[in-house]
């Protein structure tokens, strides 16, 4: 196309600025309740894309975009706030009258107007000569035609004359034409057929002589440019020579040669009307005075009739010629000929489908407002979400349903655990893979923890050097008291009556009592380190072996047959039988296999779905739907129906999963019903109940040593605890010592200085008395090795602990005059008194059970000789051995008591010592034993701590262990697991995890 006819453009408006700010605020303040600084951003993005449309774009792309961004703003803005008023001033585009409104609604048909002066810019801009040129030509004058046909349908009352109803329907029609035009340049330079071209240039003619009727109603008022009507009056007069000139291919194709050169002649003539009016046009158009129309609009339609005069005049010469000397065809009047054909091809485009596109809604962006949502759209999301959480709800609850059912079935069945069984029988073997159980495996990593954190050969040694302190304070305490006694006496028999310091005995009762309930407890406490020591003796093996890494092999072995045969070993003869067997059952356990596959494989996929549905109902907001149809009454359910459909899909595919998974469970079921009728009654399954037994031998043997572990653990731990607070208390007895010690000391060397001075001052010198026989030294107090206490603590065969010291020779010695107790009654009440402020520091220990929690003497406690046959150790007396059902004594069972501060200590002046007839009395020896109910050399004054026994009597524990003598002091090795004397027991009469 050599050049293309010009096309008249809209012009646009022109506006003032415009606060939006200012009663956005008010309004969210008042009819939202809301701080309208929070919405100062969107206020401000507003006003931006105000400006941004309207006051600096032009005619382009981007112009576009702008405006339409801006008013599908507004379009959510009235949404919110149906009552704004904004001064709105615009200036027509025809008159440039300035016109000022409140109503959003005079802001959105200028908007609107100026999206369809941009559109028919880029149209009449288009170059026709590129098809994709002509096509957005077409388009975007169908678009402008639609903006305006929506301005005339929506804002009956224009403000201005560009908005009035005349006007715009005259600009629709104009449009509408100019696309006709476009369509038609379109079918002509594709050489369509003459029929349908001469139909769509009819059109053209038509729309444009409507035109050029149309505006002389508006030529009074000076509303168009005049160009425009010039430019309408040729286009008027050149598509009606061009229909004629098509229409005449047509009938001179039909062998109508008269009305075709009649039809020749009309063109000629509307061309040489349209020809002489462009020539005039182009000589008085002047560019700057019409901006709507293209520069060369003038030059370019002259051109454009003056071609087609020179067509239609070959075109007619040569059919006049052709009907002269060849069908001199008779002329009929032009006025006689058919009226020509018309073909609509353009229509207006609705502002429903722009704004329906994609692009133009990712233009628009997201609603500036979004955050404020009135109150009647809140309450409708709220049904939607409630719509929505009911179908989840219920797609959950059949998802859950579905996954019970086939667990239950194949629960109820027993294919996950009886599979691994003839899984084995079909290999024929056992895998080594599942040799240890869970709950072995789960025992060793515990002992290993704790065995790596501290083992028990280094709490036993531990315990030894506690043990071996505690001894070694003792036995200082006892010798310092008794060189101090021995001390004491000698100057006694010195000096005679004039030694005057009181008797150690009474002094020192308090710290000796300590001395020896803490050597009693001390020896009390290696009988139970002698049961933890054989319990550990007897489980250590074990313990190894299951930290090690032959554990695997031990329950391989344990499930082995002899000679190393496989589970399904049948008779030499039957090998073929066996081989068949096994292939049968091969087939049926992966038939099966594949099924529980498949049933995994669906309950994914189930929750694959589910999955997706719940974020996808998550993420689903129709606010912004509802919103738009907020003027729309009655329209939710509709709308929550069509929203809701969405999820269909995901509701089918779950609904087909529960189907699948029931297919697959019945034939499941089908499968392992003939798998246990085949091969749950043969040979392979015999042996596999053997190898079950086998394994669940070893596994109790395992948890036999765990459980024994755990009780020597706790022993141990107790004993730590007991040999700690034994070893403060020791310590302490020997500071008491040693400061009662010191103060006796200092008390003789005053006395003896006192009287050697009264002797040197009566000159005389003093002939001592005669002196008796020495008196033996005591014996230091006995030390032992562990094993010699051990086994002389034996709760079976030791004799009592409490050894009554032989009475000394001077334990006739008189008392010492009353002036000389007065004297030494500060040394008296320190010493004296010492037990109960040294036991003050400790927790008193409870109160005894009531008797009924005791056994009888003869049947719980152990008979003890005279303590006349308990004098050394070459007495041959033996206790009787103690009732079967005694319990096992515990040494610690009163540990808790040593920081127990809670019970209230009696006072000292209420003794309740327990004591021997005055005639067994040892006025400087150790206290007498207690009474048989209270072994081990417990007492009970309630101002004393150690209460060791008031655990032990009670029934329900396991019986001891042999004595340790049972097992030549370690030197035998213990009992093997399931023999006689292997039990699992507490330390001392306590029993782990009860």
């Amino acid at each position: 196309m050599a050049n293309q006819a010009p096309m008249i453009s809209i012009p646009k408006k022109t506006t003032e600025e415009v606060d939006w700010t200012s009663p956005i605020r008010t309004l969210i303040a008042q009819s939202y309740g809301e701080n309208p600084d929070n919405y100062a951003a969107e206020c401000a993005s507003l006003q931006r894309c105000r400006q941004d449309a309207v006051r600096g774009a032009g005619s382009d792309m981007t112009a576009r975009d702008l405006l339409y961004k801006y008013f599908g703003q507004l379009e959510l803005l009235e949404l919110r706030f149906s009552e704004i008023r904004v001064n709105f001033p615009w200036h027509d585009a025809f008159t440039h009258k300035l016109t000022t409104q409140t109503s959003i609604a005079y802001e959105k048909a200028s908007i609107l107007f100026q999206i369809a002066a941009t559109h028919s810019a880029i149209a009449s801009s288009q170059s026709r000569a590129d098809p994709e040129g002509v096509k957005r030509a077409y388009h975007y004058f169908r678009t402008c035609a639609g903006m305006l046909t929506y301005i005339n349908e929506n804002f009956l009352h224009a403000p201005s004359t560009d908005l009035s109803r005349e006007v715009v329907k005259f600009l629709v029609n104009l449009i509408l034409a100019q696309a006709t035009e476009v369509f038609f340049d379109k079918c002509a330079d594709e050489k369509k057929a003459p029929a349908l071209v001469a139909k769509i240039a009819a059109q053209t003619a038509a729309m444009y002589t409507s035109l050029a009727e149309e505006v002389k109603e508006f030529m009074g008022k000076g509303i168009f440019d005049r160009n425009w009507v010039t430019l309408v009056q040729i286009k008027a007069k050149h598509f009606s020579s061009l229909a004629q000139l098509y229409r005449a291919q047509v009938d001179a194709a039909a062998d109508k040669h008269g009305d075709a050169l009649v039809r020749l002649q009309v063109a000629e003539n509307l061309a040489k009307d349209a020809l002489r009016t462009a020539t005039s046009f182009a000589s008085a158009f002047v560019p700057n005075l019409s901006p709507t129309l293209p520069a060369d609009a003038g030059p370019a339609i002259q051109e454009r009739t003056k071609a087609h005069l020179a067509l239609c005049t070959e075109r007619r010469s040569e059919a006049q010629r052709e009907n002269d000397l060849i069908y001199n065809a008779i002329l009929p009047a032009p006025e006689a000929l058919p009226v020509l054909d018309k073909l609509t091809v353009a229509t207006p485009i609705p502002i429903q489908e722009v704004y329906g596109t994609p692009d133009v809604q990712k233009t628009i962006g997201q609603d500036f407002f979004i955050r404020l949502i009135p109150l009647s759209v809140h309450e409708s999301a709220s049904v939607y979400s409630e719509e929505k959480a009911k179908l989840a709800r219920g797609e959950v609850e059949k998802a859950d349903q579905a996954e019970g059912e086939a667990r239950s079935a194949l629960d109820g069945m027993g294919v996950k655990e009886g599979l691994t069984r003839f899984r084995a029988m079909a290999e024929g073997e056992v895998g080594g893979a599942d040799e240890v159980p869970l709950d072995v495996r789960r025992w060793r990593d515990d002992i290993t923890v704790i065995e790596e954190r501290e083992g028990v050969e280094a709490v036993l040694a531990q315990l030894s050097r506690l043990k071996e302190g505690v001894q070694r304070e003792l036995d200082s305490a006892a010798r310092d008291l008794e060189i101090e006694s021995k001390d004491c006496e000698m100057l006694r028999v010195k000096y005679d009556h004039k030694w005057t310091q009181a008797p150690s005995a009474g002094l020192s009762k308090p710290l000796r009592q300590d001395l020896k309930a803490h050597t009693g407890a001390l020896e009390a406490a290696a009988a139970s380190d002698a049961q933890v020591l054989a319990l550990w003796h007897a489980v250590q093996g074990d313990i190894r072996l299951l930290m090690s890494p032959q554990l695997e092999d031990v329950f391989r072995a344990s499930t082995e047959r002899d000679g190393g045969d496989n589970l399904l070993d049948l008779d030499v003869s039957g090998e073929a039988d066996e081989a068949q067997e096994r292939a049968k059952i091969g087939e049926m356990v992966a038939a099966i296999d594949e099924r529980l596959g498949k049933l995994n494989k669906i309950s994914r996929e189930r929750n694959e779905v589910l999955k997706d549905l719940k974020e996808k109902i998550q993420t689903d907001d129709v606010s912004h739907l509802l919103l738009l149809n907020r003027r729309n009454t009655g329209v939710e359910p509709t709308l929550f129906a069509t929203e809701l459909e969405k999820f269909k899909p995901y509701q089918q595919r779950l609904a087909a999963t529960v189907q699948y998974q029931t297919v697959a469970l019945k034939e499941v079921a089908a499968l392992w019903k003939s798998l246990r009728e085949s091969a749950g009654r043969g040979p392979g399954a015999r042996k596999w109940e053997e190898r079950e037994k086998k394994k669940k031998d070893t596994v109790r043997r395992f948890q036999r040593a765990r459980d024994g572990y755990m009780e020597i653990r706790d022993g141990l731990a107790k004993g730590l605890q007991f040999y700690n607070d034994l070893t403060e208390l020791a310590t302490k007895l020997r500071s008491n010592v040693k400061l009662f010690v010191n103060d006796r000391v200092r008390e003789r060397d005053s006395l003896v200085a006192a009287i050697e001075t009264e002797n040197r001052l009566s000159g005389a010198p003093m002939s001592p008395p005669p002196l008796s026989a020495k008196p033996p030294v005591p014996p230091p107090p006995p030390t032992s090795s562990l094993e010699s206490s051990l086994a002389s603590m034996n709760l079976r065969s030791a004799p009592s602990p409490h050894q009554s010291s032989p009475a000394p020779q001077w334990q006739n010695t008189p008392p010492p005059p009353p002036h000389l107790q007065q004297h030494y009654s500060y040394g008296s009440q320190q010493y004296a008194g010492a037990a109960p402020s040294t036991h003050t520091s400790y927790a008193p220990s409870p109160p005894p059970p009531p008797p009924s929690q005791y056994p009888p003497p003869s049947q719980s406690q152990p008979s003890y000789p005279p303590p006349h046959q308990r004098q050394g150790s070459t007495s041959t007396w033996l206790p009787p051995p103690p009732a079967p059902s005694a319990p096992p004594s515990d040494p610690y069972a009163g540990l808790g008591m040593f920081g127990d501060a809670s019970r209230p200590t009696p006072p000292p002046s209420q003794p309740q010592y327990t004591s021997l007839p005055p005639s067994q009395q040892q006025p400087y020896a150790s206290p007498p034993p207690p009474p048989p109910s209270q072994p081990y050399g417990s007492y009970a004054q309630p101002q004393q701590q150690y209460a060791y026994q008031q655990q032990q009597q009670q029934p329900g524990f396991p019986p001891p262990p042999p004595p340790a003598s049972t097992y030549q002091q370690y030197g035998t090795p213990p009992p093997q697991p399931g023999q006689q004397g292997y039990a699992p027991q507490g330390y001392g009469g306590y029993s782990y995890g009860r």
